[in-house]
């Protein structure tokens, strides 16, 4: 009988340092890493560049079907086979990407994606409905959570790192700004899946944070690092 995937999901608010750890995780597992926040960052950017408004669900929900979105293997995002890896962590895309997730047809789009992504290998998933909707059955969920200042903080010297033009100030109202539209979206909102485990880090180094979620899964699954 052919063994089934294990899925991980990691779910959490902007910048919680989901990315970060779900990489460094899956790396050391040999999992596949599905960073859907790139999904629709990409598809935000394909919005943008088609002049279109992603402020108007009908302007953007018109792209369905249009916007080819490809994952690699080197963590590289192509959308519409230009890769866009860089130009979707612009402050541009960030202040706008919230809307295009709060969109049901397009989260409905995507999430069938993911699901494939799913079904075909061992995953580890993060973003903000992964073990709540995407993954209900996800063997293991984490909900990782951190202070708005600390996530602030991380998102500043993570773009000034890629030498992506923003003020600190300019982060945390944006922080501010998608934690509010994730959580009072009417459509599939942010929350903390039922069976999933809470992990604050705002005082915990990646290293803790990714011993932490190595633990949590081989306690559940058996699997480990």
């Amino acid at each position: 009988m052919e063994r089934k995937h294990i899925a991980i999901a990691i779910d959490g608010p902007a910048a919680a340092g989901k990315s970060t750890i779900a990489k460094e995780v899956a790396k050391r597992l040999h999992f596949v890493y599905v960073d859907t926040g790139a999904m629709y960052r990409a598809f935000t950017y394909a919005v943008i560049k088609a002049g279109l408004n992603p402020e108007d669900e009908k302007e953007s929900c018109s792209l369905i079907g249009r916007v080819k979105i490809d994952l690699l293997p080197d963590q590289r995002v192509l959308c519409n086979d230009e890769d866009v890896t860089r130009i979707i962590r612009t402050p541009e895309v960030s202040s706008k990407v919230s809307y295009i997730a709060s969109y049901k047809a397009i989260r409905l789009a995507l999430i069938e994606l993911q699901r494939q992504m799913a079904s075909a290998h061992d995953v580890v998933m993060d973003g903000r409905d992964i073990g709540s909707y995407v993954l209900p059955d996800a063997q293991v969920k984490i909900y990782q959570i951190a202070s708005v200042e600390t996530r602030a903080k991380r998102r500043y010297k993570e773009n000034q790192e890629k030498g992506i033009p923003t003020s600190y100030e300019e982060v945390v109202e944006d922080v501010k700004k998608r934690d509010y539209i994730d959580s009072h979206r009417d459509f599939d909102p942010l929350m903390k899946a039922e069976g999933a485990v809470e992990l604050d880090t705002s005082n915990l180094t990646i290293e803790e944070v990714v011993q932490a979620v190595l633990s949590i899964i081989q306690e559940k699954t058996g699997v480990r690092a």
